[in-house]
């Protein structure tokens, strides 16, 4: 096997390899050099806007034509200002000395980071101070097992209403742990529909109701929540896909859980808003990392939490409420789904949307063509024009846009004009 490097990267190594312990320190930027000033005079660490301080080197400002318009289900895309806020807070944050990183969890850096990031979500979601803030890890699928844990007995009743694959998970990984009912399926329509509520057939004395508020990969929305039948029954829902894209009544909940990765930040962090009063009641059987307790004793700072994650969640919820809040954002995406969903419609049956109109998701968008040899060709194209990530889940194949709250308005009016002229090219 032959390496080889180009004649100044070899140099480089060469004279990096014979650096002295004092040349290599000094080689760094002099922002680090602070031993002195560290131990005589104390950091104020703030998490407001205006406290940014630009102690490191500027990052050089990508151009916006090198991004492309991502139309993932998750990771999907991220606002580009927190990208860029992000970027210029890596090496050095807000005078810290260090990367967020870096930062021990129970610092005062980071603590001030995810106070700040519970504190805007509370303000976004306005959710009530009987409500606990869990930023957990595991993703969406853990709170599947973590919720019969943590709220049921072995025996308990639970009733599931399975709109998609993923209510369809939760209700099949529930059954190891307590006794749950499907009370409707729409497996037999492939998952185009939500049944109205009336007609659900709640089991008396079930100890929960669950729903998943959005369906990433069959793209239906709950428009509207159920009421569970049972006195003391509570409601529990998966948002992760869309999850602050729209203000929800958390009251109406005992439970409200969301992967970060589709709307609020990358993967690796799950959020859940529990009723307090549903917290300590856990099988003894429940792993310590699956008790909602340990966690909301500990402010989410059992173990190590995902703090870099959690910082980008931070960013991402100052941005939502700098954008005028929830009630702002939901007109966006309102405008953005309708211009899809209108071209879709309006293609005379070139595209197709298979799910009710009236359930169709703001967040995830399923279209096939009719004509399902050009599917792969389509594909392909766009991503030729910048737009990627549009193929649809293996499981159902087609197409699927996912235009989540950091898609701008631009990347799905350049889709819709690429329909169109692909339409015209192949409509014979």
């Amino acid at each position: 096997m032959t390496i080889s490097m180009s004649a100044a990267a070899a140099t480089n190594a060469v004279a990096l390899h014979h650096l002295k312990p004092a040349n290599q320190i000094a080689a760094f930027p002099t922002t680090l050099s602070r031993q002195s000033t560290f131990a005589t005079r104390p950091i104020s660490i703030t998490c407001s806007s205006t406290a940014f301080q630009a102690t490191s080197p500027p990052p050089t400002a990508a151009s916006a034509s090198d991004r492309v318009f991502n139309f993932a289900a998750g990771p999907a895309t991220l606002p580009e200002n927190v990208l860029l806020k992000a970027q210029s807070e890596l090496y050095n944050w807000r005078g810290s000395g260090m990367s967020v990183m870096e930062m021990s969890h129970r610092g005062k850096e980071f603590l001030s980071i995810i106070q700040k990031a519970e504190s805007d979500l509370r303000s976004l979601l306005n959710i009530p101070s009987e409500y606990s803030v869990l930023f957990l890890q595991g993703g969406a699928t853990t709170q599947f097992a973590s919720i019969p844990l943590n709220l049921c007995k072995p025996d308990d009743a639970v009733d599931y209403v399975v709109t998609g694959s993923w209510s369809d998970k939760a209700f099949k990984e529930a059954a190891k742990y307590c006794k749950p009912k499907s009370i409707w399926s729409g497996k037999s329509d492939k998952y185009t529909n939500i049944p109205a509520f009336e007609t659900l057939d709640q089991t008396p004395h079930a100890k929960y109701l669950h729903i998943c508020a959005n369906e990433t990969i069959h793209g239906v929305e709950f428009k509207d929540y159920p009421k569970p039948a049972a006195e003391n029954e509570v409601l529990i829902a998966d948002m992760s896909s869309n999850f602050c894209s729209k203000p929800v009544d958390v009251s109406k909940f005992g439970l409200i859980y969301a992967g970060a990765q589709k709307n609020v930040g990358p993967s690796g962090v799950t959020i859940a808003i529990i009723r307090s009063d549903l917290i300590g009641n856990c099988q003894p059987v429940t792993p310590v990392m699956l008790d909602y307790k340990i966690h909301a004793d500990n402010d989410s700072l059992y173990n190590t939490p995902p703090c870099y994650g959690i910082y980008m969640c931070g960013l991402v919820f100052e941005d939502l409420l700098a954008q005028g809040g929830l009630n702002e954002v939901e007109q966006k995406n309102l405008n953005k789904a309708g211009i899809l969903y209108d071209a879709i419609d309006g293609s005379k049956g070139f595209y197709i949307c298979p799910v009710e109109k009236s359930v169709r998701s703001l967040m995830n968008v399923p279209f096939t063509l009719a004509k399902p040899e050009l599917e792969a060709e389509f594909i392909k194209e766009a991503a030729k024009e910048k737009m990627v990530q549009l193929k649809g889940h293996r499981s159902v194949g087609g197409m699927r846009a996912s235009i989540y709250n950091a898609m701008p308005l631009a990347g799905v009016e350049k889709l819709v004009a690429f329909m169109a002229d692909f339409q015209a090219r192949h409509d014979a």
